[in-house]
């Protein structure tokens, strides 16, 4: 056998936790497109599915603080975009997306309003690089154009404070979405073009679905950006958000961030001046990172986002549930079985079964019986008649038949001699078929 490495082996939990982290960190949020498949909704309301197209999948999970936003739920089927963070489920060691936001098919409408629009102004110059205007190197001030309680204000401010913070800012608050967005949008710009106190404006917002950017793709708006006499960077959305307002401007930044970068004069001419002081800075200040990135890294060892803590908990329960669902539904299986083999072993040793057998052993007793009964009397009768036979033979009836006859007086008395009857007395004959009554004339 080979050696094992010096180095400890890693747990196969602390390896996934290590291949999250990684994936977490390599991919901040894509947006990803394809076809719904696997669907499923268990009690907890997260959704489970996995997205794919003809040649690849992926398995997704959209918790339900986030699916609540969505306003129809998917099927199997449906094509879909989604906006996610790239992940590793630790429990199975299964690769998937964290769904934050999903876009239905049903936005095709708006995808080809889009495409006709993008056309049209293509078609009259309106993003031909010839008319696009270059940015002031040292702007005198900066004009905003969007939400004044958005993340994009403050990304853009924060960035210029720390690019260059004696440049002023000049915001001018408009909404974002919605119907009176465009509108607004419009009059804004109009606005900062008549007080003429900016050398560059800034037009945008943070990143969404493509009906919360869709003010920025109103002609209204595409039109006033090219009107504009000052030079106005678009920064609509995240770096793979597109929209017409980005086509016009004189120039497109991916994020308000970006933008911000890019309207901000470079501070290298001012180094040199400061250079000894940021050298020590830059000293201490790497002494303090690296002192509290340790510490930071051996905290982060220790402790896990509670978001992140649920999440996992949470799809850990509903895959517990499902196998819960599914055992419970093999034990049923299983007693049915059971209960249906008991079911014909008790019809087999069912008492009627054996009451059958005794009715019928009873039937042929009775048969039995009848017959002998029937057998003994045939045999009763005929010596019965064998004894009448001989009765016969020694009856005084039989004598009677051969002309004889008995008399008795009248009160039944049999008369054996002539000496008991007297002339004139009533005496009946006793004959072999019947009586006759006589009265005596006079003895022999």
């Amino acid at each position: 056998m080979s050696e094992l490495s010096p180095h400890s082996p890693l747990s196969v939990s602390e390896l996934n936790r290590q291949v999250r982290r990684l994936l977490e960190v390599s991919f901040m949020q894509v947006w990803v497109t394809g076809e719904i498949s696997n669907f499923s909704c268990p009690s907890s309301g997260h959704w489970y599915f996995s997205l794919k197209d003809d040649k690849a999948q992926v398995r997704c999970a959209m918790f339900r603080n986030r699916n609540m936003f969505v306003k129809q739920r998917p099927r199997d089927g449906e094509a879909v975009t989604l906006r996610a963070k790239v992940s590793l489920y630790e429990g199975r060691g299964e690769f998937q997306l964290i769904a934050e936001g999903m876009e239905l098919a049903g936005e095709g409408e708006l995808r080809r309003a889009f495409e006709e629009l993008k056309l049209k102004l293509s078609r009259e110059g309106l993003f031909e690089e010839s008319r696009k205007r270059p940015l002031p190197a040292m702007p005198k001030q900066v004009g905003v154009i969007t939400s004044p309680t958005g993340a994009a204000v403050r990304d853009i401010l924060t960035v210029l404070k720390r690019r260059f913070p004696a440049i002023p800012v000049l915001l001018f608050p408009v909404p974002v979405q919605g119907k009176e967005a465009g509108p607004a949008i419009v009059a804004a710009i109009a606005s900062a073009n008549r007080l003429n106190a900016c050398d560059v404006l800034i037009v945008g917002r943070g990143g969404g679905s493509l009906e919360d950017l869709w003010a920025f793709n109103e002609e209204p708006v595409a039109r006033a950006i090219a009107a504009s006499a000052i030079p106005i960077v678009s920064a609509v959305g995240h770096e793979t958000d597109i929209t017409i307002a980005d086509l016009v401007a004189d120039l497109r930044a991916p994020t308000p961030s970006a933008a911000a970068e890019k309207v901000s004069p470079d501070q290298a001419e001012w180094k040199h001046r400061f250079l000894v002081y940021e050298q020590r800075l830059g000293a201490a200040a790497q002494r303090l990172l690296r002192q509290e990135g340790m510490r930071l890294n051996q905290l982060r060892e220790r402790l896990k986002h509670p978001g992140r803590r649920l999440q996992e908990s949470a799809q850990r329960l509903d895959d517990l549930e499902m196998r819960l669902h599914r055992q419970a539904q093999n034990l049923l299986s299983a007693r049915r079985n059971q209960l249906t083999h008991l079911h014909d072993r008790l019809l087999a040793s069912s008492p009627k079964q054996s009451l059958k057998n005794r009715y019928a052993t009873v039937d042929a007793l009775d048969h039995r019986l009848q017959t002998a009964v029937l057998s003994v009397l045939r045999h009763k009768s005929q010596h019965f008649a064998k004894l009448c036979g001989h009765m016969e033979a020694v009856s005084p009836i039989a004598t009677l038949a051969r002309g004889y006859a008995i008399v008795s007086d009248e009160n039944g008395q049999i008369i054996r001699s002539e000496k008991e009857v007297r002339t004139g007395q009533k005496v009946k004959a006793r004959l072999s078929d019947g009586e006759i009554h006589c009265e005596v004339i006079a003895p022999a």
